[in-house]
């Protein structure tokens, strides 16, 4: 199938990545613009992990507060250089970030966070209740893995499907944005406030 100006012009608006990334894509993917964004999406994911030892020294703490203004979050997002901390493209991503932590309100960035010990306990919970329900010992451990990243997806940031597109997790979003500015971007912390809470989440 021939890949035209057109096609490759519509995926470089709609996902953000380079002219020739998107080509590249569209080739792979026979002209099929969505097998072309989970192309995009893999190959962002994978230079994310290239980047991940890498120093996230720089940043921008983006800011949101709801229209009532009873809601009001900060978040840091650290990136490699100043130059990528003051791109629209970062700064936005702050932005839609805030947002998602105003109205999804994780309590942490990543599973890692969460303290071990409460995580075991809520194991043990899930098994009990499969074990009580007459499940088989190792169909058991299946149902409380599947109940444990339900957990993660629930209260961890970088798990939650993302609000203006829930078909992707915040990570996957992250990731994106790493393919196209080609650094290390990551959620150093947050804190979100709502009035009439007697303390903020970090």
């Amino acid at each position: 199938m021939e890949i035209t100006a057109k096609m490759v012009k519509e995926l470089r608006e709609k996902t953000g990545a380079g002219m020739m990334d998107c080509k590249k894509a569209l080739q792979e993917s026979d002209g099929d613009e969505q097998k072309a964004v989970s192309w995009l999406r893999e190959k962002g994911l994978s230079k994310a992990q290239k980047r991940a030892g890498r120093s996230a020294s720089e940043g921008f703490i983006g800011s949101y507060v709801h229209a009532n203004g009873k809601i009001g979050v900060l978040v840091e997002l650290n990136c490699e250089t100043d130059f990528v901390a003051k791109s629209d493209k970062f700064q936005e991503l702050a932005k839609n970030l805030s947002m998602q932590i105003a109205a999804a309100n994780p309590v942490c960035v990543r599973p890692e966070d969460l303290p071990q010990e409460y995580i075991e306990q809520e194991k043990e919970i899930y098994a009990k209740q499969a074990r009580a329900d007459g499940k088989p010992e190792h169909v058991v451990e299946k149902i409380v893995e599947g109940r444990v990243n339900k957990y993660y997806k629930e209260v961890c940031l970088l798990e939650q499907p993302y609000i203006k597109d829930d078909s992707i997790a915040v990570k996957d979003l992250i990731n994106e944005l790493v393919a196209v500015l080609g650094e290390k971007v990551e959620v150093n912390r947050f804190v979100r406030m709502e009035v009439g809470e007697t303390h903020s989440e970090e």
